[in-house]
């Protein structure tokens, strides 16, 4: 296993990260599972485990609270709030109201006294930088969060928030957790400079693209994995985006078939020979999945394997867009891209209303 710093906060991590995504309802896996899996990344040279407080409304964080029990300051541990916990309008978002009561929540499911990454699992557009970050520093002080960090931001947003702290005293935004694979590239022309630029730890997920770079994804085999099946539409390789992966994947094969190595192999090894990713999230929901994932964990691709994925897959190309999680707001809503038109002067040049 290899270990790196995580930007600038001098912690130590292991550059294969076991993401808990999968514990429970989500990926059909029990808690002996889930035990199994912890057990054996740990023994592995595996220091971080990342999870969140909507996988599985909390299933996850409770099973990795067991699963950790005994051997918490081993382990660098990270969860993430901000996505809809509930019907309530308030149980979301970035706000100190709803962060204050998220995080207590993350705990008492984790059964710890604070988690060392705290992470905003997306931009909330309604919830101004000062609101969230002076929330997070509050939560800092008092012990309950070592270090914070966001997940999957624009580029442009991770460099507003770095501002804002220094403008408001506030502590920064140490970390940044963006999707990256071989076949998702596109962070490459912003994330990834502007987090290099900025000192941030980057813990890149899906890094074999939901399961495409997994080796179970190739032409003219039926799609039967758990991803296929839960999101139909992103395998239907009638699709034009879908036949382009699939073509990629291809050859992808032939390049990790000559190299020696497995698929997986190649697909974390490309993620994570590049300088600005501390390490890549794996997501296994079975012993095997896992096994086959720290297989990549002292994956080091010479140039030619390098230049041979970048002549599949140019630099900073996501060959599915649409699929893209950081997208701006205004490229998605009509609404933001038009000027409304102006409300109709009253008497003498005034406006109605209040």
């Amino acid at each position: 296993m290899q270990y790196r710093t995580l930007g600038r906060t001098g912690v130590q991590v292991s550059s294969l990260a076991l993401g808990a995504m999968n514990f429970g309802a989500i990926g059909r896996t029990t808690q002996d599972e889930a035990t199994a899996i912890v057990d054996a990344a740990l023994e592995a040279g595996v220091n971080v485990i990342d999870t969140a407080d909507m996988y599985g409304r909390g299933e996850s964080e409770e099973m990795v609270g067991k699963a950790v029990a005994g051997r918490r300051d081993d382990i660098v541990l990270a969860t993430k709030a901000v996505m809809p916990m509930g019907e309530d309008r308030n149980h979301r978002g970035a706000s100190r109201r709803w962060l204050v009561t998220a995080l207590d929540n993350s705990l008492r499911r984790l059964g710890v006294d604070h988690v060392d990454l705290y992470q905003i699992h997306r931009w909330d557009p309604q919830t101004g930088d000062e609101e969230t970050l002076s929330a997070l520093t509050d939560l800092q002080r008092a012990g309950k969060i070592r270090y914070f960090g966001s997940s999957t931001f624009p580029a442009y947003r991770i460099v507003q928030a770095q501002w804002a702290a220094r403008e408001h005293r506030l502590s920064r935004y140490v970390t940044e957790q963006p999707s990256y694979s071989a076949l998702q590239r596109g962070i490459e022309g912003d994330v990834l400079p502007v987090s290099e630029e900025y000192g941030l730890g980057v813990l890149v997920w899906s890094p074999l693209a939901s399961g495409w770079l997994s080796g179970a994804v190739r032409a003219g085999r039926e799609i039967t994995t758990h991803r296929s099946a839960v999101m139909p539409e992103r395998f239907d390789t009638s699709l034009p985006a879908n036949r382009a992966r699939l073509d990629a994947v291809e050859r992808l094969a032939r390049v990790a078939d000559e190299a020696g190595l497995t698929l997986i192999q190649l697909a974390l090894g490309f993620v994570t020979a590049h300088p600005a990713v501390t390490a890549a999230l794996i997501g296994p929901r079975t012993l095997d999945h896992l096994r086959a994932q720290l297989a990549a964990a002292d994956t080091v691709l010479p140039d030619d394997v390098l230049d041979a994925i970048d002549e599949i897959v140019a630099p900073g190309t996501d060959l599915a867009a649409h699929e893209k999680f950081d997208t701006p707001p205004a490229l998605l809503d009509p609404a933001l891209r038009r000027r409304r038109a102006p409300v109709p002067a009253g008497p003498a040049g005034l406006t109605g209303g209040r």
